[in-house]
């Protein structure tokens, strides 16, 4: 699947994170931004800076919101390291007591 295709994608589910069914939109585990860096190109193929997680749009932004991109790609370029993350799991334990919409 192309990457461009990928992250525009939407597919209904439930969030990995907050458990809620939602529209899910597509995280690239290791941010595009930081693809075209040298180092991220030597260390890993074009499949693997592809991979990512249908996440929901609240989780999506949360994620985004805490780390930048090169912390993402450093230290969060597993789901499991998303979930084991205290902040992200905080974050990620408030929505899952939100209704659809009531984020704010």
């Amino acid at each position: 699947m192309d990457t461009t295709t990928a992250s525009r994608r939407r597919q209904d589910g439930t969030c990995p994170f907050c458990k809620r069914e939602l529209p899910l939109t597509f995280h690239h585990l290791i941010p595009k931004k930081v693809h075209r860096r040298k180092r991220f190109r030597k260390l890993y193929t074009r499949q693997e800076l592809a991979r990512g997680i249908y996440v929901c749009r609240d989780c999506h932004d949360g994620i985004h919101c805490a780390y930048g991109e090169l912390e993402l790609a450093q230290r969060f370029a597993t789901p499991e390291a998303l979930a084991a993350d205290p902040a992200l799991d905080r974050h990620f334990h408030w929505l899952s007591k939100r209704r659809r919409g009531a984020t704010q």
